[in-house]
């Protein structure tokens, strides 16, 4: 199939774009692997510190002519997602042993829960999180005694974090090894429906208790179609994964069949084999692009709108919003998977999942079928689905068909003929929004604005009935450099009833707002940001803001808007306690959300 004229318009862009970036970063990596194995050029008293603690494994690595592979793990029990990497290292060495190779964890990394912190001040910390667990996993491959690397990680700001070290070390093969998602509990609907009425007054507090810890169940990533789940679809049609990886319960023999496999295509992939596969050469603009195609295909989250252009930067290509824009004017909607629709992730994957979405994007000539993968040359691979024949793990043709199109469509019966994000630009500044839950009479917005600094401030309000008419509420001082960039995800239910009462409701800010903003208007990532002066520091409120996401654009009606001074707010409450005096350096030289808001790349 030809390729889509968008997406290779898109790439050669981003190409052109990247072609000084990207060049000094192969020359960087070709040096790096003309050097050889990196444990050859150890003293004998490095690999003596290296090897001291690991037996019967000593001899092998001491004479490093079998591949050694580094370990970095985001394991923690805090995390439900996380958990069940607490017995991969045992699964790990013993399959690299069997294998003939070494394996050793070489560190780990943070890994906060953002469904622990979500409206608490932990949540101010959860962007700067990435840049954490990249400079950590840069500590682990630091020792530089791996040929290749094994990164253990699933959720929110931990994929992308370990995603920008694996670039940073991208002379060195890398495979990325999920847990699974958890088995489904109560419907998300359900559990949506019981938060509204909490917000309301109509549920207590053992209601709501009951219904959450009835949704977050057991081992494994949380079911809804959030950044965790958004990031692993990510790290398959990107190649980083093993075919039909990402979606596999935690505890089942093909989980751990895959774990096994990751660590044997790992080894085979080293410099001292036959089939060298670094991992900088397969982060290149078609994986990038390939990524986006998936993000705008199956409605995933906002927040990778965020991660994905400091993700390429690690690795010399060079991506703006207007990429997103274009590629999501091009890309059907296949999937709905909540809060897009009522499914969950096992649902999907049950449903034919990516199998037969990725071949669908194929057929249609919307993914470069060309990119490298870690299984190989070109995406073909992950048409196929992991099976067990005999308890030997095998790959077999994936679905062609939908097994639910409630859930996945083929490319010629879409949800939407085009993704589920827009890009937003006006006198506010850019940002985005996700449409694909968002009901068409409700994608233009005008209404006079309501300007707080705070999501308490709002559930304040909406408490004390303040919202009896339509409103765009405008949350701003929440960008990267005023305090972190908290998600806003507490504000849902609020605007969620406003909304159900008959209000026209939106939302405005320059925080952010992930998957789970749902069905409400919400223009999120606004940039400038406030704190650095930008647009929304100038809005009051009354003003008339226009949200039109069908023409793309964020606009105030406000004639004198352009000369009036900056607001200014009081920010010390952000920055002290619950670790948040550890990043002011990072509050302060944070980068502008358009650009990732990163800080270490």
């Amino acid at each position: 199939m030809t390729l889509h004229p968008t997406i290779a318009r898109v790439t050669d862009r981003i190409r052109a774009r990247s072609v000084e970036a990207r060049g000094l970063y192969l020359e960087r990596m070709r040096r790096a692997v003309s050097d050889g194995p990196v444990r050859a050029h150890l003293s004998c008293g490095n690999q003596a510190h290296a090897y001291a603690a690991m037996g019967p494994a000593k001899e092998a690595l001491a004479a490093a002519k079998v591949p050694n592979i580094g370990i970095v793990t985001a394991y923690n029990d805090m995390l439900s997602a996380h958990q069940p990497f607490e017995r991969y290292p045992d699964i790990i060495r013993a399959a690299a042993a069997k294998a003939g190779v070494t394996a050793q964890v070489a560190g780990g990394v943070p890994a906060m829960c953002d469904g622990v912190t979500q409206g608490q001040p932990g949540m101010e910390l959860s962007l700067f999180s990435r840049d954490v667990i990249a400079l950590a996993a840069g500590v682990a491959m630091s020792h530089n005694c791996f040929d290749a690397a094994l990164y253990l990680g699933v959720c929110d700001k931990i994929v992308p974090g370990l995603v920008i070290a694996a670039a940073t070390f991208g002379h060195v093969p890398a495979v990325f090894v999920p847990a699974g998602p958890m088995t489904s509990g109560i419907p998300n609907d359900q559990k949506s429906a019981v938060r509204n009425a909490y917000a309301e007054g109509r549920a207590t507090r053992a209601e709501l208790m009951a219904a959450e810890m009835a949704s977050y169940h057991g081992p494994g990533t949380c079911t809804f179609y959030g950044t965790a789940n958004t990031n692993q679809m990510l790290m398959e049609i990107m190649g980083l994964h093993l075919p039909g990886a990402s979606f596999v319960n935690p505890g089942t023999p093909l989980r751990e069949a895959l774990t096994v496999a990751a660590v044997e295509r790992a080894a085979a992939i080293t410099a001292l084999g036959n089939d060298f596969r670094p991992v900088g050469e397969i982060l290149d603009e078609r994986a990038y692009v390939n990524g986006i195609v998936g993000l705008m295909a199956t409605g995933g989250s906002t927040n990778l709108v965020l991660h994905l252009p400091a993700m390429a930067r690690a690795s010399g290509v060079i991506l703006d919003l207007e990429d997103f824009a274009e590629l999501s004017e091009a890309v059907p909607l296949l999937a709905k998977v909540y809060p897009n629709g009522l499914a969950d992730v096992n649902h999907f994957h049950a449903a034919g999942g990516l199998q037969f979405l990725i071949g669908q994007l194929l057929d249609a000539g919307l993914l470069h079928p060309d990119a490298k993968t870690v299984a190989g040359e070109g995406l073909a691979a992950y048409r196929q689905e992991p099976v067990l024949e005999g308890g030997r793990l095998a790959w077999r043709d994936g679905p062609t068909a939908s097994l639910n199109d409630r859930i996945v469509r083929p490319v010629a019966d879409p949800f939407a003929p085009q993704g589920g994000l827009r890009l937003l630009g006006g006198n506010l500044g850019r940002g985005v929004i996700k449409i694909s839950a968002v009901a068409p009479e409700r994608q233009v917005i005008e209404a006079p604005a309501r300007v707080f600094h705070s999501q308490d401030a709002v559930k304040a309000a909406f408490k004390a009935g303040e919202f009896t008419s339509d409103t765009v509420v405008v949350v701003r001082f929440q960008g990267p450099k005023a305090n972190g960039m908290p998600e806003l995800h507490s504000l849902t239910p609020t605007l969620s009833v406003l909304q159900d009462r008959g209000l026209k409701v939106a939302l405005v800010t320059d925080g952010r707002m992930s998957g789970a903003s749902g069905k409400v208007p919400a223009a999120i990532h606004v940039a400038p940001e406030a704190a650095a002066g930008g647009p929304l520091a100038r809005l009051r409120d009354g003003d008339i803001v226009r949200l039109d996401a069908v023409a793309g654009t964020l606009s105030v009606l406000a004639p004198d808007f352009d000369s009036r001074s900056p607001a200014e707010a009081d920010l010390s409450a952000n920055e002290y306690g619950i670790g948040r005096e550890l990043f002011a350096a990072f509050r302060r030289h944070a980068g502008s959300a358009d650009t990732g808001g990163a800080l270490v790349i």
